[in-house]
């Protein structure tokens, strides 16, 4: 005896509803997996049920983006929304500004340079020029500050050697006279450190006082 019909209706009851949607959703999914790999097609299908969870599959030879502008050729509607076709054009925006400044960091870098006429490299030096200059600037800031500290170490050290020098004046001659060769000696040390750190300054500055001539000026000098 075979089976009854089943009549094609809501079922009513959400537990048994729940329970069908599993099973004839599995049994779609299965014919979609047949049809991709028997006639070779390309599949995209998604499911929500009624309670919202979303059931997909798609085959290996295609990705929703690819189905997607097939559908959008084939068919001419529109399922994005303007909106999101804006955020694609900045995203393309952003993208190619990116590959510009990915050019342009290289060619500061001193690579991708041979194919650049002269009158090319010449906006590219005054962007390393300036850049140098910012550096030299901050060199110069930094040796300010450097001999500022000098200054206020040798009156903090002043400060403080007078005051214990007066406390070994009051325990006798002999004191006095061992203080102040001590106070010498660690006062020389000081000053040597100090010099020490402005030549190793001065030298961070020294690669950077050479600079070639501008490159325009010598584009005719060569002809």
């Amino acid at each position: 005896m075979g089976r009854g019909k089943i009549e094609i209706k809501r079922i009513e009851n959400s537990t048994n509803r729940q329970v069908t949607f599993t099973k004839r959703k599995n049994g779609i999914i299965k014919k979609a997996k047949e049809i991709s790999v028997l006639c070779n097609a390309q599949v995209y299908l998604v499911l929500f049920s009624s309670s919202g969870k979303m059931a997909e599959f798609c085959s290996d030879n295609t990705s929703l983006s690819r189905m997607l502008e097939q559908f959008h050729k084939y068919t001419g509607n529109r399922i994005w929304e303007p909106k999101h076709e804006r955020l694609n054009a900045e995203i393309d925006r952003i993208k190619k500004e990116n590959d510009a400044m990915q050019i342009e960091l290289r060619r500061l870098k001193g690579e991708d340079i041979a194919p650049l006429s002269p009158y090319e490299l010449i906006p590219l030096e005054a962007t390393l020029q300036r850049g140098l200059d910012n550096v030299r600037a901050k060199q110069v800031e930094f040796l300010k500050k450097l001999k500022k500290n000098e200054r206020l170490l040798e009156a903090e050290n002043k400060e403080l050697g007078m005051i214990l020098e007066e406390h070994e004046a009051s325990r006798g001659p002999r004191a006095l006279q061992q203080y102040q060769h001590h106070h010498h000696h660690q006062h020389q040390q000081q000053l040597h450190h100090l010099q020490q750190t402005q030549e190793s300054s001065y030298n961070l500055q020294t690669p950077f006082s050479f600079c070639g001539q501008p490159i325009g000026r010598g584009v005719d000098d060569g002809e």
